[in-house]
């Protein structure tokens, strides 16, 4: 299937869990077996999910910690899936680079949400890139890892660079 398409099942089932509050491993389950997914898009899916939820309030702060004049609480669903996301991504996956993240969440953002989520996401996200560094992972930078592996395949058709200004 492909990163992309287990980003975009990851987020949709993170928007799913926090407006139905049921058996998330019955839900997490259930989702899964409606895709033709291959092992490795599972493991990412089910660590994405997992991960938000195990983590959740630092994620949460990091992303409130990021926002000038919004509250978490008036972000739409969606984008805070997105972020949840993606914040996840940045602090804990260290073989993600982390423009890739941040260019990934603007792609979902506009498909999902429209144009200004995208630039709002971005926003956000530019000023919580350097988690990474803060986390400690010591190969990270703010622009990607120095060891090689499957995330380099991943990074195929992705955007480098996004000039678009997050709203405040």
């Amino acid at each position: 299937m492909g990163r992309r398409a287990s980003r975009s099942i990851a987020m949709r089932l993170l928007y799913q869990f926090d407006i139905q509050k049921e058996d998330r491993k019955e839900q997490l389950e259930t989702a899964l077996s409606e895709y033709e997914l291959a092992d490795n898009d599972i493991g990412y899916i089910k660590t994405i999910v997992n991960g938000v939820f195990t983590s959740l309030e630092r994620i949460d702060a990091e992303i409130a910690s990021n926002m000038r004049g919004w509250k978490i609480e008036r972000i739409s669903k969606v984008d805070l899936a997105i972020l949840r996301m993606s914040i996840y991504e940045i602090i804990y996956m260290e073989g993600i680079p982390v423009n890739v993240s941040i260019n990934e969440a603007v792609k979902l953002a506009k498909i999902y949400s429209g144009d200004s989520s995208g630039a709002f996401v971005n926003g956000v996200l530019g000023k919580a890139s350097n988690l990474r560094i803060m986390s400690g992972f010591e190969n990270a930078t703010d622009t990607g890892r120095t060891d090689k592996g499957e995330a380099d395949r991943l990074i195929v058709g992705c955007d480098k660079g996004s000039s678009e200004k997050g709203r405040p």
